[in-house]
């Protein structure tokens, strides 16, 4: 009996961390395996039934708690916000880009985020940049373009499809970091709105946010779609990513959040590249080469730089 109240606070403290650890698991997974996905349903209509799924599943979470506070204009900016950027362009860039690159190439350019967080933080919370978190984003974009050299070759001018002299996997690269500016936003957004929220009703208060932004684009997409001619496991697969992105991920976000600074928690989206990396490898065929993995390799030595404390602290 003894040793039962330390076992319980270990796990108590581990918690939060396991969390925000399978919260960017989930992330990187969904990220590689919405490939099939958008080469089966068009980006609109993908995310609007995306967020439609999810909303079916959590609009319990929508009524405010008793012990809550009213929402104040400036929190209702914030969640506008978090769903627009997080949500929304997340989604957008995110599934675009990985339309035009592969699913390994998305998990080494999504490597930079704590960096990115890093900057957002500095420029908007007016955190101090040291020598090391400036060391650790140079070497992200350092690996960041050495994966992009291996994956585009050395021209475009060959390629009929490139457009302003860049290839379709040069583009698809540069959305999926725009999608990773958004995911930086949604952390940085996501400790201030965790001060006064509970984690399901920040969940279902952005996902239905982002179900109104993409309703228009999604109708329309829908039209003329062929919904008969999709595979039953396509079906099931976009159940998981539904689930997966507009519950689980946020969910399991904002509960470690809740307990953990921002800063500390930028380290465990590290666990978002290397599951997208890993899932693209293991179940979409797709490889690594020696260029590749050394790429990998300098951009994760730049999310460590990012986010670990320096020595003086």
């Amino acid at each position: 009996m003894p040793l039962a109240q330390p076992n319980l606070r270990v796990v108590a403290k581990a918690l939060p961390y396991l969390c925000l650890a399978a919260s960017m698991s989930l992330v990187g997974s969904y990220v590689a395996l919405s490939k099939p996905l958008v080469a089966a349903f068009p980006v609109f209509l993908l995310a609007w039934m995306r967020f439609a799924i999810g909303g079916l599943a959590m609009w319990r979470w929508l009524k405010k708690p008793a012990d809550e506070q009213p929402l104040s204009a400036h929190t209702r900016r914030l969640l506008f916000l978090e769903s627009f950027l997080g949500n929304f362009l997340f989604s957008v860039f995110m599934l675009f880009g990985v339309a035009l690159t592969t699913a390994v190439s998305a998990g080494v350019i999504m490597s930079s985020i704590p960096a990115v967080v890093a900057v957002l933080s500095w420029v908007f919370l007016r955190e101090r940049l040291t020598r090391q978190t400036a060391a650790g984003i140079v070497c992200a974009a350092v690996g960041i373009g050495l994966f992009s050299m291996q994956k585009s070759g050395p021209s475009s001018h060959g390629d009929p499809e490139a457009l302003l002299g860049l290839s379709r996997q040069v583009w698809g690269n540069i959305l999926v970091f725009a999608a990773v500016v958004c995911e930086a936003s949604y952390v940085v957004i996501g400790k201030r709105l965790t001060e006064g929220l509970g984690p399901k009703r920040i969940s279902a208060i952005i996902n239905l946010w982002g179900f109104v932004l993409v309703t228009p684009m999604g109708i329309w997409a829908a039209r003329d779609f062929a919904f008969a001619n999709v595979a039953p496991p396509l079906w099931a697969l976009l159940v998981f990513y539904a689930l997966a992105a507009s519950m689980w991920t946020v969910w399991l976000w904002m509960t470690g959040l809740k307990s953990i600074p921002a800063s500390r928690a930028g380290v465990f989206t590290v666990m978002l590249p290397v599951s997208a990396a890993a899932v693209g490898v293991i179940f979409l065929g797709e490889t690594l080469t020696p260029g590749q993995i050394v790429a990998f390799a300098v951009a994760l030595l730049g999310l460590v730089l990012a986010t670990l404390p320096s020595r003086a602290s």
